[in-house]
């Protein structure tokens, strides 16, 4: 137990005195103003460059609280919150950001401060089965920017963003869509492909959704809307492997060229086999 105490104290002694080291090195020396914030802005700088987020992103905090009406204060903001978006503290870079928002309005780098934003929640996605706030927030950010300042290299880039968004928006759709097909649930599951190819048919997805309302509109004796979509399969993926799939709802006995050649070829090889007994 001695021990144990004994290397908690060191513990706390030692995180005591890098804390004490952190407060002491954030110290202003100069009485004007202006000095000290270009002190506290190039101490924030070094700590950047050294690794160390959050001692960068308290030093630029430490610019705006000097003088807020100056010029520094909004770009130390941002760079605050750069430090934490940096170092993957996203929650942390979308409250900066937000203040810099409300505080400076008419900042000319507004821009920049939504596409970091956009970009925090971006990051913060995981996949299709989680949660879909973070999705849609950076989806939000990304569209404002494009809307807003078309002419930038931020809106250039949040058009492929969105682009990327889309394919797990729809995933998403076709995940759930599945899961309710996989349950009998053929309504459910029919609005969730109907949403792929209504909102999503750039994505990757769309092949798979436009068979998936083939089956299902088949199974439920809806044979001229089953047709319907695999006309529209067939005219826009014809060589997808989900107009072949689409092709046998219709047609039991449908073999594929491939399947063709292949199942031709174990036959040659079997008939030759024979022949090695004769």
């Amino acid at each position: 137990m001695k021990i144990i105490f004994t290397i908690i104290v060191v513990i706390i002694f030692f995180l005591s005195a890098c804390k004490n080291k952190k407060e002491e090195s954030i110290v202003l020396k100069s009485d004007d103003l202006e000095t000290q914030m270009i002190e506290a802005y190039n101490e924030g700088i070094k700590a950047f460059e050294e690794g160390d987020m959050l001692f960068a992103a308290k030093n630029f905090n430490t610019v705006e609280n000097i003088y807020p009406q100056s010029i520094w204060a909004p770009r130390s903001i941002l760079m605050a919150a750069y430090s934490y978006y940096y170092h993957d503290y996203y929650g942390d870079a979308i409250s900066e950001i937000k203040r810099f928002l409300k505080n400076y309005p008419e900042n000319e780098n507004y821009p920049y401060a939504y596409y970091l934003m956009a970009s925090c929640y971006y990051e913060l996605i995981v996949d299709e089965k989680k949660d879909l706030s973070s999705i849609l927030k950076s989806q939000e950010y990304f569209e404002y920017i494009i809307q807003n300042y078309p002419n930038t290299d931020f809106s250039l880039d949040a058009k492929f963003k969105l682009n990327l968004i889309d394919n797990v928006l729809a995933s998403k759709e076709l995940y759930i869509g599945k899961y309710y097909l996989s349950k009998k649930k053929w309504i459910p599951a029919l609005n969730r492909f109907k949403n792929i190819v209504n909102n999503y048919e750039q994505t990757e997805y769309i092949e798979e959704a436009l068979h998936r309302l083939v089956e299902i509109n088949y199974i439920l004796g809806l044979e001229n809307e089953s047709k319907k979509y695999a006309v529209l399969l067939g005219y826009n993926y014809k060589s997808s492997e989900w107009y072949e799939e689409s092709y046998r709802v219709f047609n039991k006995e449908y073999i594929s060229p491939i399947e063709k050649i292949k199942k031709d070829k174990q036959n040659i090889i079997f008939r030759k086999f024979k022949e090695l007994f004769k």
